[in-house]
């Protein structure tokens, strides 16, 4: 499908835009043609992005713990667009540490951006687009952690799960307004300066990854593109899972004999 038939001019709003998958989400909508937002707490970074947008793009630093930024940002789109067509709910974090070490900050923290984010970005999103008469459509991006429990990362398989309860909850109640909204979960992308994961732990997970790979630019962008056009006009409360089966096993055998026939 042509997505640009869809998305070309649409109002597009990533957050996190400056990590791994942020970045791929932002290369997919702008080929698409659409109008970006781009929010990230790196200002830096997003003053590099800025210069390669779209038309009509704008970029808007922003602290996603703090609720007052979050309306601020709210706010901004509002002034550009008056409402967005699509949000994506990307920004998150992937820290490592077990339940028995970990302190209530840093707990609140992986959920502060999580989970709370999305649904304080979600509720002002989709107020202001109830507002202008707009359609929209948000997607949330999940994890299979969401449904695979993982040593020593616990709070983020929990703000996962959480967070698809979250998606399904919205979509059962914008769904009389026309706005959709759905989960996506993209596979292991390692690279992250937020989360860094060390090289022993990226080669043991891909290794184990059925199809036997990492995730790629086009697996999520593709993913996100489907789940904000028309051809996925029907679907709401969903979640797409696209990681190569990452989350539905592993291919680590225990025992001598290490492979079949």
């Amino acid at each position: 499908m042509d997505f640009a038939q869809d998305l070309a001019g649409k109002g597009v709003v990533v957050t996190g835009a400056c990590g791994v998958v942020g970045r791929w989400l932002v290369q997919a909508f702008a080929e698409a043609g659409a109008r970006l937002c781009l929010t990230d707490a790196n200002g830096a970074a997003l003053a590099e992005m800025a210069a390669n947008l779209p038309e009509g793009s704008f970029t808007h630093p922003a602290d996603l713990r703090d609720a007052a930024a979050i309306e601020a940002l709210v706010a901004a789109i509002g002034t550009r667009w008056g409402a967005a067509d699509v949000v994506v709910n990307n920004a998150g974090v992937y820290p490592s540490g077990f339940l028995l070490d970990i302190d209530a900050g840093e707990w609140d923290r992986i959920f502060d951006i999580n989970l709370r984010a999305p649904f304080l970005l979600t509720r002002a999103a989709a107020r202001q687009m109830i507002a202008a008469g707009v359609k929209g459509n948000i997607i949330n991006i999940s994890s299979g952690a969401a449904r695979k429990m993982r040593r020593s990362v616990v709070p983020y398989c929990t703000s996962k799960t959480a967070l698809d309860r979250l998606t399904k909850g919205f979509a059962i109640e914008l769904a009389e307004y026309g706005i959709r909204m759905n989960a996506l979960e993209p596979g292991f992308a390692a690279g992250s300066t937020a989360s860094p994961l060390n090289e022993t732990h990226v080669q043991a997970t891909l290794a184990a990854i059925p199809l036997g790979r990492g995730s790629s630019p086009s697996d999520v962008g593709n993913a996100a593109l489907y789940l904000a056009s028309s051809a996925a006009s029907y679907v709401t409360g969903a979640t797409l899972t696209v990681d190569g089966g990452n989350s539905i096993g592993s291919l680590a055998v225990h025992q001598e004999k290490k492979s079949a026939l």
